[in-house]
């Protein structure tokens, strides 16, 4: 499997038309091929190609920090406490990546602002390329048995094992003397050697080297868990919202219909009670008014009368079954004789009351009772009294 890494150029200028050196690396390791080409071009055609990038040694910020055994929990605190004092701007605005500690106490440190971070993701993404490592620029250098050099735009990139990298800018005192410390196992790559004594290896190498277990690229893939956690949260809620909103809607329907069969159950009593009715639309409106109807005709009308006496006594006078001899409606009055052995009632009977309050007078006759339909505002008070003295005769 091939993979693509690019040298990035100053993160402040960069676009998709800023030129890039690149180079495609075969199953081995060893460069394929490169070049220099724009990164809008090297996207072209591809769909979230994997790529490699090593920072401008602008951009590389490097420095190693020495920290006494801690639980790996620990380091990563005590590196941000570490680191906070080399940074120039505010720590909180930087990402910051470091190597596990050494053997020798000694762990490696690299930060950049996130912002810059953030815009060369989407950048990579416009061009159709997906961040796979993101290194300061000497971890492109290969790891051999002693340090490997070159000089890139004015800074010595000095790759010394697979954790431990520098990045500083070129001075030429400086230099010479970590020439004269470093000469022995020095490999140099580029056409200039500073001593002939140098190993020098080929300029396609500067490609070749091993990516360290960390890395800058990092801190994406924190953020994009972190947008992750807010999404699911705000899911959640949505599924939640949902399903109450679902939950009211089936409620609401049921109610609905349970309306609806009391309507209609409604409407069935009506009907029957009232067949005259054409349409129903308003039942207990309806009902009501024809109630009224009945009552008023009540008055008028004898048949009604008449009907209208017979089943108030029916109801409020149940000792009356089996008992009546004779029964004569004439004038609005319906007179009700009774047989010889018919059981006595007395004035305080509850049947009275009933009666009153239904708008009917009724008076004691021989061998029986009168039931008449009471004047139009005329008291029930009026009943029970009347009633009574017809019982005292």
């Amino acid at each position: 499997m091939t993979r693509l890494r690019i040298g990035l150029a100053p993160l402040a200028g960069l676009s998709l038309d800023t030129p890039v050196a690149f180079a495609w690396l075969d199953r081995q390791g060893q460069v394929r091929e490169q070049g220099v080409s724009q990164i809008g071009a090297l996207g072209r055609g591809a769909k979230s190609l994997a790529v490699e990038c090593f920072l401008h040694p602008r951009d590389s910020l490097l420095a190693r920090v020495e920290l006494p055994p801690l639980p790996p929990a620990k380091i990563t605190a005590a590196v941000a406490c570490a680191a906070q004092a080399l940074m120039l701007g505010a720590s909180e605005r930087m990402q910051v990546a470091h190597s596990p500690r050494g053997i020798d106490g000694q762990v490696q440190v690299a930060w950049l602002d996130r912002e810059s971070l953030a815009r060369l993701a989407g950048l990579l993404h416009q061009a159709g390329l997906k961040l796979r490592g993101l290194y300061p620029a000497a971890y492109a250098l290969p790891v051999l048995s002693g340090p490997v050099a070159c000089v890139e735009d004015d800074h010595l990139l000095v790759r010394h094992d697979l954790q431990h990298a520098v990045v500083q800018p070129l001075q030429e005192e400086a230099l010479a003397e970590w020439l004269m410390e470093a000469q022995a196992g020095l490999h140099w790559l580029g056409d200039s050697p500073p001593h002939a004594s140098v190993d020098t290896l080929a300029a396609p190498q500067r490609w070749t080297g091993s990516a360290p277990g960390w890395g800058l690229h990092a801190g994406l893939s924190r953020n994009a868990a972190e947008r992750g956690g807010w999404g699911r949260a705000v899911a959640i809620c949505a599924v939640a919202l949902a399903v109450w909103v679902v939950g009211l809607n089936l409620y609401a329907a049921r109610e609905a219909a349970q309306g609806q069969r009391l309507k209609m159950q409604m409407v069935q009593r009506v009907k029957q009670v009232f067949p005259e009715l054409p349409v129903i639309l308003n039942p207990l409106q309806q009902a009501r008014q024809q109630i009224a109807v009945r009552q008023g005709a009540t008055a008028t009308d004898p048949g009604q009368r008449f009907a209208n006496l017979v089943q108030q006594a029916g109801s409020a006078m149940p000792f009356m079954s089996g008992n009546v001899q004779a029964l004569v409606f004439e004038n609005g009055e319906l007179h009700l004789s009774v047989i010889a052995q018919a059981p006595k009632t007395t004035a305080t009977d509850d049947w009275k009351t009933a009666l009153a309050q239904a708008g009917i007078d009724v008076a004691a006759i021989d061998q029986g009772w009168t039931l008449r339909v009471a004047p139009a505002g005329q008291g029930t008070e009026d009943n029970p009294d009347s009633t009574a003295d017809a019982d005292d005769e």
